[in-house]
């Protein structure tokens, strides 16, 4: 009669064939990050649309099954409105650090030319972040437009000092913060790298207009 395996020893082999599979399995999306992810939704929604785009073609584009991406969000709400909200973070951290002008002019210049420089370095976050927020829940809205009136209340405090200076000719600094902001976005909608102006030169040009608009002299 052939020998019969001791129980013990079957158990044993079985538990280090499942062991090493789950190891396999675990480190086979190891590489796969939060970060990556969001990389690739965001491509994928600038260039097809939210509504286009399902968590199983994100999941073919970053290269793993679609139930991994659920270790890193929930749903693909959840991932537009991480996208959205990050873009308005770094924008107001960035913007943060910029040091104080000597006057309301100085800062004016200086938000203007970080506004431009800032978002022609993101083209798709920008554009997802106009454009998709129809998609967005209410609750998830209020929350990027809380984050958007921070920063638009920031220009709206430079042009409040610039006219109580007398430096400026703006009659209502919140219709004309908020028509600022959306001429200096506008410039994403058609500046290309490697055209006849640098990103420099066009800030340049928009700062005149901005002036002009402010009623600088």
């Amino acid at each position: 009669m052939p020998a019969r395996s001791k129980p013990g020893l079957c158990l044993n082999v079985r538990s280090v064939n499942l062991t090493h599979r789950m190891a396999r399995t675990q480190g086979s999306h190891a590489g796969i990050t939060g970060p990556r992810i969001r990389r690739v939704a965001l491509a994928l929604f600038a260039r097809h649309g939210y509504a286009a785009v399902s968590m199983r073609r994100i999941a073919a584009d970053v290269g793993v099954q679609a139930g991994a991406l659920y270790n890193y969000t929930s749903d693909k709400q959840s991932l537009l409105f991480d996208l959205l909200k990050g873009h308005m973070e770094d924008l107001l951290q960035a913007r943060a650090k910029l040091p104080p002008g000597a006057d309301a002019v100085a800062d004016l210049e200086a938000f203007t030319r970080f506004h431009i420089g800032f978002h022609l370095e993101r083209p798709d976050a920008v554009f997802v972040s106009y454009m998709e927020l129809r998609n967005l829940t209410p609750e998830n809205f209020a929350v990027i437009e809380d984050l958007r009136r921070t920063y638009e209340q920031q220009l709206e405090q430079i042009l409040r000092r610039g006219e109580a200076a007398g430096r400026f000719a703006v009659p209502d600094p919140k219709i004309a913060a908020l028509a600022v902001i959306a001429m200096l976005t506008g410039v994403n909608t058609w500046y290309r790298a490697g055209g006849r102006l640098s990103a420099d030169e066009v800030a340049t040009v928009y700062w005149d207009m901005v002036r002009k608009a402010v009623g600088i002299g």
